[in-house]
């Protein structure tokens, strides 16, 4: 089976190595580029199981890290430094790197600030006073101000892979399985009632099978777009939490067209 799967949550190499030095709480300025490399390997192996269009431009950026690592693993003759000091000062290879980090994050900040501006604008109107109290006020969802993010979600999906290859049989008999995102949302969704609302993220994917895991991981991302669940995290590293919203618990199977 093939997937051909755009997220728009994903929004490039950058952003994801930003929210690793965010999440790893790791100074931006020094950057610790085998920890880094380690973690961002993690996320692209998980990016290369769900196929999305956009792996490309992520494993180029994980060849400028190991390109990096290994500029940084060389060893420096006392003797060749002598002679370059009197030249130039030496130069961190991380320094391109960091510059392009610090440049994204300002332009990233700049774009939410803009964001915050057009939407504050966008409630500003030059009409004459008019009565509005028979207009019913618009729902503001405060639930979608989530701390866990979709690469908090790539990496609990890449921990879930690992755990189900360590415990995956020597030997399987493989069966091709077509399973659509229609039927395993609404299988997530009863998986939910049953749990009383609400279970560990790992629980919704009992199967071993690669096909059904990764359909079962963009029919979790469906339901949180379309506000059906919402996943939480206590704190750092702890299991995400998946709840089904209580006005949701009256779905029936042909909900999700």
């Amino acid at each position: 089976m093939s997937y051909e799967v755009k997220v728009e949550a994903f929004e490039g190499p950058l952003d994801l190595l930003l929210h690793l030095i965010h999440r790893l709480e790791i100074d931006i300025y020094d950057i610790p580029v085998s920890q880094i490399t380690t973690q961002y390997m993690e996320h692209i192996r998980a990016l290369q199981v769900l196929e999305l269009n956009e792996a490309s431009e992520y494993l180029v950026m994980a060849a400028t890290l190991l390109a990096i690592k290994s500029k940084m693993l060389l060893p420096v003759h006392e003797g060749d430094l002598e002679d370059i000091e009197y030249e130039f000062e030496e130069q961190d290879p991380r320094d391109e790197l960091v510059n392009r980090l610090v440049e994204y994050r300002k332009y990233k900040e700049a774009s939410i600030k803009l964001k915050e501006l057009e939407s504050n604008r966008s409630a500003i109107f030059t009409k004459a006073p008019m009565d509005l109290s028979g207009l019913q006020p618009a729902m503001v969802d405060d639930s979608l101000d989530l701390e866990v993010n979709a690469f908090d979600m790539l990496g609990a999906f890449q921990k879930m892979l690992r755990r189900k290859q360590l415990k995956a049989p020597l030997s399987a008999r493989v069966a091709r399985q077509e399973v659509s995102i229609k039927d395993q949302m609404t299988s997530i969704v009863n998986r939910l009632k049953g749990a009383k609302g609400q279970t560990p993220f790992t629980e919704l994917f009992p199967s071993d099978d690669k096909a059904v895991l990764v359909v079962s991981f963009l029919s979790v991302l469906e339901l949180m777009k379309r506000q059906v669940i919402q996943v939480e995290q206590e704190k750092n590293f702890t299991d995400l939490m998946v709840e089904l919203k209580k006005e949701t618990w009256e779905y029936e199977d042909d909900s999700f067209e």
